[in-house]
């Protein structure tokens, strides 16, 4: 199997409009959302849930009162602060490090499972889809998004494209997302903060070895930044450079849960299925629902 990772330095590219858009177009569609703490392709993919796991992603230290001395070597050893002098254990400063459980002379404190959140496995037309809503505040987001990965890949064989939906920025849950990935489509647009964002992404990708392909989106809104970011790219080694229009219409299909390559005569399907079909060149495979479109 092969995966393509949508991602993009900065929220707010389209990076997620791009997504959905190659997810419609997908023969065979394996699709996993793994932008856990801010989930959204749920609202354009048409899904019906078929198994939802509890996922715990850490633990947190428990005092019992019983056994507990008061002999405050928890405390003292705590580097987190998470211990008050009546042995009460802060849950929101609790990292969960096991250095409490281990010092306490009288085994007086456990560590109980955290709940992070849930994982969703679901049926769409033509395929499946993966995600999760992680509870407030919660950490192991890159964990979460390992986890997204390895349930999709238990719905894929040898011949499907696995399309992930990255998450913004390059923090871990990039870095999860991103891992073995064999093409990563990194969606700008035409600002300083854009090509900023694009910099730090693509030398993240760089690292990691994978071929990048940049969507410049919304190109025709700042015609210098476009160019200031094809300069980089050129400079970079970068051949893979597509650009979308900005269309009023993007807009209309969100606020309809619909992806824009729902709407034929649009300016942006018209690139986006451009885009697609040179994708489905570069990956060497044929994932096109209509190789005539």
């Amino acid at each position: 199997m092969k995966k393509l990772v949508v991602i993009s330095g900065k929220g707010g590219t389209g990076k997620t409009t791009i997504t959905s858009s190659l997810a419609y177009l997908s023969k065979g569609k394996r699709i996993a959302d793994c932008d856990v703490e801010a989930p959204n392709l749920n609202l354009l993919l048409n899904n019906k849930i078929i198994d939802e796991k509890l996922y715990v992603g850490g633990s947190i230290a428990k005092v019992d009162e019983s056994l507990c001395i008061d002999c405050g070597k928890c405390r003292e050893y705590c580097r987190f602060d998470a211990i008050s002098e009546e042995i009460l254990i802060d849950p929101l400063k609790c990292e969960g490090c096991g250095t409490c459980k281990y010092v306490c002379p009288k085994d007086a404190i456990k560590m109980e499972d955290e709940e992070t959140g849930y994982i969703y496995t679901s049926e769409i037309e033509r395929g499946n889809f993966v995600y999760a809503k992680l509870n407030i505040g919660a950490d192991a987001a890159g964990k979460v998004v390992t986890e997204i990965r390895k349930e999709i890949e238990n719905y894929s064989n040898e011949n499907d494209l696995i399309i992930i939906d990255g998450a913004p920025g390059v923090g871990c849950v990039v870095i999860a997302s991103i891992t073995n990935c064999d093409m990563a489509v990194i969606v700008t647009e035409p600002t300083q903060s854009g090509l900023s964002d694009f910099k730090r992404i693509f030398s993240l990708v760089k690292q990691f070895n994978i071929k990048p392909y940049v969507v410049i989106n919304k190109y025709d809104i700042n015609i210098d930044m476009t160019r200031e970011i094809k300069r980089y790219c050129k400079e970079e080694g970068i051949k893979n450079i597509k650009k979308v229009p900005f269309d009023s219409m993007v807009n209309k299909s969100l606020k309809e849960n619909k992806t824009i390559v729902e709407y034929p005569d649009t300016k942006a399907c018209k690139s986006i299925k451009d885009i697609w079909i040179d994708i489905n060149k570069k990956m060497g495979g044929n994932y096109n629902e209509n190789s005539n479109s």
